[in-house]
């Protein structure tokens, strides 16, 4: 396809500097375009974000320079960054993932608590439907299996996650770029 059309569609949309338009189809462009600007689905976020997925304060999540911003071009993504997330280079989601970076008071259901923000190192991959709670800290090559719950942090990194609440079930070698 000629690279004119990406163009003019990622411009009728986005501003360039948020995502990489070829990773998209035409058709996709458009369809994810049309839903979150003209029919409202995660309209403020300046980046594609798939129909079905929800993005909450996206202002608090930083991106390290020259990452991708893939958060939100999956089935089924939740993130809620009201106490921030900072997240590297090369990250993969899988559809289902919740990014939770704050908590209700338990006396006072209406009040969020306070966190340190949740931290993603580089060339990290998260399964489908994993969970990361408040204050994680995920160090560079760290795989969380589909399902898990992260409740702790893994600042070394070099892991492979898995389980409820997650525990390290495995060491890996460096990561391969």
């Amino acid at each position: 396809m000629k690279k004119w059309i990406y163009a003019v569609l990622a411009r009728m949309f986005y501003d360039r500097q948020w995502c990489d338009f070829h990773r998209y189809s035409p058709a996709e462009l458009c369809k994810i375009g049309f839903m979150q600007r003209v029919i409202g689905f995660n309209r403020d976020v300046p980046w594609p974000v798939h129909p079905s997925s929800i993005v909450c304060n996206w202002r608090k999540i930083r991106f390290k320079p020259g990452a991708y911003r893939n958060i939100g071009d999956v089935n089924g993504l939740y993130v809620q960054a009201e106490n921030g997330i900072f997240i590297g280079q090369n990250l993969r989601i899988a559809s289902g993932v919740k990014l939770i970076s704050s908590n209700h008071d338990l006396n006072d259901y209406d009040v969020s608590t306070g966190a340190s923000p949740i931290v993603i190192g580089d060339d990290c991959w998260l399964g489908a439907n994993v969970v990361i709670l408040p204050g994680v800290e995920l160090g560079s090559h760290t795989v969380v299996a589909a399902g898990a719950v992260v409740n702790k942090s893994f600042p070394t990194g070099g892991v492979l996650l898995a389980g409820v609440p997650a525990e390290v079930k495995k060491h890996l070698a460096p990561y391969k770029h």
